[in-house]
């Protein structure tokens, strides 16, 4: 008896280790969206697109998008659907939308053709929505990877629309325009005070506010001091920079520069704005706002050199989310 007894025991011991490894985690956060109805019907040749939109006296939005994408929802009910925004993009805007995961095929504006997916990897789309606007002459003139705050993004739609790219940048515009602080810098035990980043080979984040950042109180709160981001900012060097700021520094090249000089260089088009460095070289950057989630998994990207692996974040992120569930680990792609 006392045999079979622990036979059954084992036995159970075994199935439960089986039943444990067994069980795949959980993705919660994702949200599904449906495209509002009034977003135009292309045949997505775009060199076609162009003509109409000239003729129209409109610019093209280029709407990037991935299924349950949290942020592509977000984007769409804050802006697309309803909200100051809405009405102005009608008006000004053609708007089509791509699936960055799709297999549709298209002709981009230079005339090449590609797969949804494929000019996804060709303008290095690593957050959705991105937001790309094409003028009257058939020029990319600006792209946002990521999600952005409806006063945000009304800033860059009026610098579009106004074709105030034609002769300056959109941190340019931003500061012109908006001449009242509305952030005040704040501190973060992992920032360091460093100015000469003369080829420095390590992993460094280099983290770009301004007084103008209104993403930037909510990406102390939610994102830079969650726990799992903290966690991943271990190997890094973090360093935050005024991107106003006319102080002298070396940058990672060795060049002499400011911090204005070399957010301008890096033509950083969000604030805050994080650019990685790995081996002396820019490995990554967040342009937008990212959740907790997607930004650890950025950190990792290029912390464990997965950029050397992947195209494109997207890929490696792909696969990362596969191998957590996998694993049974619970993903939240949510704030």
């Amino acid at each position: 008896m006392k045999k079979l007894m622990l036979l059954l025991c084992v036995a159970l011991m075994i199935s439960g280790a089986v039943f444990a490894e067994t069980q795949p985690g959980r993705a919660v956060g994702g949200k599904a969206h449906a495209l509002p109805d009034w977003f135009k019907s292309s045949f997505l040749n775009f060199q076609d697109d162009v003509d109409e939109a000239r003729k129209a006296g409109r610019h093209i939005l280029v709407f990037m998008d991935l299924n349950d994408c949290p942020y592509c929802a977000r984007t769409l009910d804050e802006n697309f659907r309803e909200g100051d925004n809405m009405e102005y993009i009608r008006k000004n805007f053609d708007v089509i939308a791509v699936n960055i995961r799709g297999s549709l095929e298209l002709t981009w504006i230079d005339g090449a053709a590609y797969t949804e997916q494929g000019l996804a990897g060709k303008l290095k789309v690593n957050a959705t929505p991105a937001l790309v606007f094409i003028d009257a002459d058939g020029n990319k003139v600006l792209q946002l990877n990521g999600y952005r705050t409806p006063p945000t993004l009304q800033q860059a739609l009026e610098y579009v629309h106004n074709q105030e790219y034609r002769t300056q940048s959109l941190s340019s515009y931003i500061e012109t325009k908006q001449q009242t602080p509305v952030y005040t810098f704040r501190d973060h035990a992992r920032f360091e005070k460093i100015t000469d980043f003369a080829h420095y080979r390590k992993p460094l984040a280099i983290i770009f506010e301004d007084k103008n950042c209104a993403d930037c109180n909510g990406f102390h709160d939610k994102v830079l001091n969650h726990p799992e981001v903290l966690a991943e900012l271990k190997p890094f060097r973090v360093v935050r920079l005024d991107a106003y700021a006319k102080t002298p520094i070396v940058d990672i090249s060795g060049q002499r520069s400011t911090p204005r000089d070399w957010a301008a260089a890096l033509q950083l088009t969000h604030r805050p704005g994080v650019v990685l460095f790995d081996e002396g070289k820019e490995a990554a950057r967040v342009e937008g706002r990212f959740y907790h989630f997607h930004f650890k998994e950025m950190l990792r990207f290029v912390s464990g050199q997965y950029y050397k692996r992947y195209d494109r974040f997207g890929a490696y992120l792909n696969d990362r989310q596969a191998e957590l569930l996998r694993q049974g680990v619970n993903i939240d792609f949510g704030e």
